[in-house]
């Protein structure tokens, strides 16, 4: 037996659920599924620029806010005060605390498998809805042909959290070939326990040794491992029936591999199309049309830090650090800091549904 919504958004994680928080209120019958329950099964390292879990309302969720990054490669470390704050944030609760926010949405646990004859296909029987939104991350499952890694424009990634030794006010961040040749490794104090990974552009490259290895640098036990695909290119917004948001739109920025507050970002743009559409302001190919056009103009920003991915490990190590310590200087480091939140700024949230 089909069973219907007003909109279907298939994945309940930041994307899926800023665009259900982003049509609270309309009167449609907004139904959200996922394969987990809501606030199950992190995959990412959970920071985010505080400002943004801030205008989102989700601050509560916050475990430690970072005002500063620390950079190391071979050659030595330097240290940036940040215009604005990472937050390492529990996941779990952000979720829920964004689900809270949902009105009258539905949840329903089920297992996407694709979509035939304008239904979408789950291991629960066959949705139809007339707006669908495929936030489920980089496999696009509603898309054909799926990604197929490591064959594809695809990082990937792994981390540990030990329990914290210390606390700790910056995001630490090391760039050396010996630990991963096209990459980065991480530390993220949060609170009761730090987020230690590494992240390779080359899906090829297997990242649980790199990892260990950091662990190992910092005196962290490897324990509590969580890890997964992310993609550092584009993809097409829309197919002409389906919006995709998020990981499954290629919405994760490159060089950073940070997809959390672009997930919420056009999460919202894609949410206020399908606003005006149950409004009866725009057609549903009218919306479509233009959350594709928004999408498109953001693709110089997702260029030039792709440019940027493939640069700075291909650059000598000891260049690499002259110019870290170059960018030291405050005024840079508000002017590149502050170009990078630019590209999703959180002024995009304000006004929006509560």
């Amino acid at each position: 037996m089909t069973r219907s919504a007003d909109v279907l958004v298939c994945g309940a994680s930041f994307a899926g659920l800023a665009v259900a928080r982003e049509l609270a209120g309309v009167g449609a019958d907004v139904l959200v599924v996922d394969r987990y329950e809501i606030g199950e099964r992190a995959t990412s390292a959970c920071a985010a620029p505080a400002p943004w879990l801030h205008v989102m309302g989700v601050e509560g969720a916050i475990r430690r806010e970072l005002p500063a990054m620390t950079f190391t490669t071979p050659h030595g470390t330097v240290r940036y005060r940040l215009p604005w704050s990472w937050a390492a944030f529990d996941y779990r609760d952000l979720c829920r605390r964004l689900w809270a926010q949902c009105g009258a949405a539905r949840f329903e646990v089920a297992k996407v498998d694709g979509r035939e004859g304008g239904r979408v296909l789950t291991d629960r029987g066959p949705i139809a809805a007339p707006l669908v939104v495929d936030a489920m991350g980089w496999r696009r499952v509603l898309d054909e042909p799926h990604y197929q890694p490591p064959d594809a424009p695809l990082s990937r990634g792994l981390e540990v959290h030990p329990e914290a030794d210390r606390a700790g006010d910056a995001l630490d961040v090391w760039v050396e070939r010996s630990l991963v040749r096209r990459g980065y490794g991480w530390r993220v104090p949060a609170g009761a326990e730090a987020r230690i990974g590494v992240g390779s552009y080359d899906p090829h490259q297997h990242v649980r040794a790199p990892t260990d290895a950091l662990a190992a640098r910092v005196d962290a036990p490897a324990v509590r491992y969580q890890g997964n695909w992310f993609p550092h290119r584009l993809r097409a917004a829309t197919d002409g029936e389906v919006l995709y948001v998020g990981d499954s739109a290629g919405h994760c920025f490159p060089l950073s591999g940070e997809g959390i507050r672009t997930a919420f970002y056009f999460g919202i743009a894609a949410g206020r199309e399908l606003r005006a559409v149950l409004g009866a302001t725009k057609t549903r190919e009218r919306a479509l049309a233009d959350y594709a056009a928004f999408h498109d103009a953001h693709a110089p920003a997702f260029r030039r830090a792709l440019r940027l991915q493939r640069l700075v490990p291909a650059l000598p190590p000891r260049a690499l650090t002259i110019a870290l310590r170059a960018l030291g200087a405050q005024p840079l480091v508000d002017r590149a800091f502050g170009w990078y939140l630019e590209q999703a700024h959180p002024r995009f949230a304000e006004g929006t549904q509560r």
